[in-house]
């Protein structure tokens, strides 16, 4: 069993659709969780359907957004303080040194994060990569396991099948929960699932077969 696992990603509804899933079954089973979110996503392009957000208080709506999902998975938040889209500029190295500080305090047995380069958007790939640099620089015996995320087109090609693969069904509805808090956001990403448990049970089925598996790579280091 795992002791604490610690969940690195750049934008609020990160955690949520990727993860919400493990995360409701460590928190199920009694084990701390704990989010290191990188920044508040306030470059979303998304505003609401209908909006009801602008670029002036999409910040702080997120933000809640953010600490209502966390409520919903029972898990711990800090926010590291970045500036969306641009941690891809920012030093790695110092970006890594800020990880390692709070990892060497958390102690967790286990970090979720993107896989550098098969994660689609330059904060997931920037964010990934300095966590595990964070944890590379680890002492060894010290170092947490790393699950390691990927959803770029054609990842399976490159990558091989992922190391784990975790059948979340059993927190569907938990998961659903968590990703409808980020209201600004969801709409634009899921459509009509939004209202999942309004429309039936075929609904409910392609909800279940999109959101009821999480895949990661355990990270090898060197």
């Amino acid at each position: 069993m795992e002791k604490h696992v610690v969940v690195i990603l750049p934008h609020p509804d990160d955690e949520s659709f990727g993860s919400a899933g493990s995360i409701a079954e460590f928190r199920s089973q009694g084990i701390p969780v704990t989010y290191l979110c990188g920044t508040l996503g306030e470059m979303g392009r998304n505003m609401g359907n209908p909006p009801f957000a602008n670029r002036e208080t999409l910040p702080e709506i997120r933000k809640q957004e953010l600490k209502k999902a966390c409520d919903v998975l029972d898990m711990n938040l800090q926010m590291l303080g970045y500036r969306d889209k641009t941690i891809e500029f920012e030093d790695r190295t110092e970006v890594a040194n800020h990880l390692q500080h709070i990892l060497e305090e958390i102690k967790p047995s286990l970090v979720i994060t993107h896989y550098p380069g098969y994660a689609v958007h330059p904060d997931h790939n920037a964010l990934g990569a300095a966590a595990i640099q964070a944890v590379e620089q680890m002492e060894e015996d010290h170092r947490p396991v790393v699950w390691a995320q990927a959803f770029a087109r054609g990842f399976q090609e490159k990558l091989g099948d992922p190391d784990v693969i975790n059948d979340v069904e059993a927190y569907f509805e938990t998961k659903m929960d968590a990703i409808l808090c980020h209201q600004s956001q969801a709409g634009g990403i899921i459509g009509d699932l939004k209202d999942y448990k309004a429309l039936g049970a075929d609904v409910l089925q392609e909800a279940k077969t999109r959101f009821g598996k999480e895949t990661f790579y355990i990270w090898k280091f060197q």
